[in-house]
């Protein structure tokens, strides 16, 4: 191409040497001589524009200009031809034939002298470059393959007489798109590669994820592209496959854990013969690969395990976390495996606690998981018996286990304890053994016993009698073992039963630092009453003799007059039997009406029934003659009745004379 060019030139100088001089005061050659779009361009158009200047003071005067055409042999492409005036420029259309030509121009004055003439290159180049495409691409594009070199197959010859000015390329998602706008000429900013027919490499720094099209020409130094475009697909996968490890335990393992890693890509794909992998690496180890999307392997050895698990996908995408070309990898995926396999140490506490004997410890020690928090059993039976184990209600912590032993629910005598206790990953290990390797045996009862005397008369009577409406004080002590040591700070129940309630009236007393306590119990009916105490962790409860409290009847009698006529009016007796609401029968309280004679015994002459107030009357007419001067006493009785919560009772005796 470069050869071609440097003939031509050297023949169109060789063709200036040899024209004939200008005759003496002829005019001098055009200055300026150019053509549109320079003469060292190829254009790929044969029509060109010619300009030119004509001197100036030029005499005679410019009358007529010349002008002709030669190719690169010098022979004459376009005759000589004469414009009739003093033009400055020409339009002309050289032969169809490729090549560079030479215009001459020359001047002719008024007089008819024709001048020196000036020349000028027309390149002309309209033929086509070979098609060209880009050369074959990886099946996917990873991200470490950007930036990424894109190769242009170069065209076949022969070549344009103008050369490779180089390549137009456009990338989209098209896959018959076009890298020019015009069917067949491609501008020189379209030319995305201009290094000749050598510049056939594209570096793209980067491209979208999904399916691109690349489509490129040849442009000739003309600028005249390729006829057909060539297309590459360019499958980009940026992105790392996604990981999911199977096997790992939620907390410790108590045997070896299987592990099992599984790959996933949508756009690439982890095929193995791809270049894709599946790889787990254990406590910074050499990796376990396996082809494709699947990787397996066994954590054995107890401890702590760091397992780090990646992939990577036909692209070459791979989040390994090393450093490829001064850029690092995603981190991989990480997951810890906890095994333990070795069964804890299980031991009973040396002793009891004195301040709660009933609570049974057991220390539960691992020096790796360590004990369960949520698993683990006490249990107890009949010492020296092989009957089965009773479980206790255990709580498991931190530390060990813990189970309450209600002794109350177990007949005395010696009992053995067993315990089973878990560390974290479910080994197991079971003693009978206290911590010194002594056996768990606990003679029942564990707890000290208390002893609780109530009564009356500070403690001393279990029964008392009281007029309706009187109060009375119910007192006790509570002490501890053979010498009476007093229990203080101790809640005391004080429980009094009435008959024919179903619920007992409980009141509550703490005692003193001597043990005592005591409690003024309040006006009612008879009932029964009694202390207890439920005990607490270091002392056993305790209960004491029922006291009874009587309570007689409140009866008041009244009546009408003093003195009554024989045979006159009558004499009305009224009254009233003192009870609480809810106390009187639905029947009424039935009341005794009796009268005596100084010196006599009472006697009875009516029974009546009161009102639900406890109210009652009766009238009663004198109309013995023998009663006339005889003074009469009077009283009621509330006698004993089903029901009626009192101990009998009677009113004072009020007196009647008859007259």
């Amino acid at each position: 191409m470069r050869r071609r060019a440097a003939s031509a030139a050297l023949l169109a100088a060789l063709g200036a040497l040899l024209l004939p001089a200008a005759a003496a005061g002829a005019p001098p050659p055009p200055s300026g001589l150019r053509v549109s779009g320079g003469s060292e361009t190829w254009h790929p158009n044969s029509r060109f524009d010619l300009a030119w200047n004509i001197p100036e003071e030029t005499s005679p005067p410019v009358a007529a200009i010349h002008y002709l055409v030669k190719n690169a042999g010098g022979e004459v492409a376009i005759a000589e031809r004469r414009i009739e005036w003093a033009a400055q420029s020409v339009s002309l259309q050289v032969p169809d034939r490729p090549g560079i030509y030479t215009a001459e121009v020359w001047l002719e004055d008024s007089g008819g002298a024709q001048g020196a003439r000036a020349s000028v290159f027309l390149r002309f180049d309209d033929t086509r470059p070979a098609d060209v495409a880009p050369l074959p691409l990886p099946a996917w594009v990873g991200r470490n393959a950007f930036p990424l070199s894109v190769q242009i197959g170069q065209p076949a010859g022969p070549l344009p007489v103008s050369g490779i000015r180089g390549y137009a390329i456009s990338i989209d998602r098209s896959p018959l798109g076009a890298p020019c706008a015009d069917s067949k000429l491609c501008s020189t900013t379209e030319t995305d590669l201009l290094g000749g027919i050598s510049g056939d490499i594209l570096v793209l720094p980067q491209l979208p994820e999904g399916v691109s099209y690349l489509h490129a020409v040849a442009v000739s130094g003309a600028g005249v592209r390729s006829k057909a475009v060539g297309h590459a697909q360019v499958r980009v996968d940026q992105t790392d496959p996604f990981t999911e490890l199977d096997g790992v335990p939620p907390g410790w393992a108590d045997r070896p854990v299987a592990l099992t890693v599984r790959a996933v890509d949508a756009d690439s794909g982890m095929a193995a013969g791809g270049g894709a992998f599946t790889a787990l690496r254990i406590d910074g180890g050499a990796p376990v690969i396996g082809a494709g999307n699947v990787a397996e392997t066994t954590v054995i050895g107890e401890g702590i395990h760091h397992v780090a698990y990646y992939g990577r996908d036909a692209a070459g995408n791979v989040n390994d976390g090393a450093t490829l070309n001064g850029e690092a990898n995603h981190p991989p995926s990480v997951a810890m495996v906890r095994i333990d396999r070795t069964a804890p140490r299980v031991a009973f506490a040396n002793s009891q606690g004195p301040d709660d004997p009933e609570l049974i410890r057991v220390r539960v020690l691992d020096p790796l998981s360590g004990p369960s928090a949520s698993r683990g059993s006490i249990a107890v039976r009949r010492a020296g018996t092989d009957q089965p184990f009773d479980p206790l209600p255990t709580a498991a912590s931190g530390s060990g286990l813990t189970a309450r032993w209600d002794t109350g629910s177990f007949p005395l005598g010696a009992y053995e304890f067993r315990a089973i206790g878990y560390d974290a990953a479910g080994n197991a290990a079971v003693s009978t053994e206290r911590a010194d390797g002594s056996q768990m045996i606990l003679s029942n009862p564990v707890k000290a016993t208390s002893v609780l005397v109530a009564g009356f008369a500070a403690g001393s009577r279990s029964k008392r009698t009281l007029r309706y409406g009187r109060r009375t004080l119910f007192s006790g002590r509570l002490t501890t073992g053979w010498r009476q040591i007093p229990i203080s700070s101790a809640r005391v129940r004080i429980i009094q039963r009435y008959p024919g309630r179903r619920s007992p009236r409980v009141s509550t007393v703490t005692t003193s630092e001597n043990g005592g306590f005591s409690l003024r119990l309040g006006a009612g009916a008879s009932r029964e009453v009694l202390a207890s105490y439920d005990g607490n962790r270091a002392f056993a409860g305790a209960s004491s003799r029922t006291a009874k409290l009587l309570v007689r009847s409140g009866v008041r009698l009244r009546v009408s007059r003093r003195v009554a006529a024989i045979g006159g009016a009558p004499v009305i007796f009224r009254g009233r039997v003192g009870a609480r609401p809810g106390e009187i029968p639905r029947s009424g309280k039935s009341v005794e009406l009796q009268f005596r004679l100084p010196g006599l015994a009472w006697q009875e002459f009516r029974t009546v029934e009161t009102d639900r107030r406890g109210r009652f009357r009766y009238p009663y007419r004198f109309s013995d003659d023998d009663s006339r001067g005889v003074r009469f006493q009077f009283r009621a009785l509330a006698i004993a009745q089903d029901g009626w919560p009192y101990e009998p009772g009677r009113s004072r005796p009020v007196a009647v004379r008859g007259k």
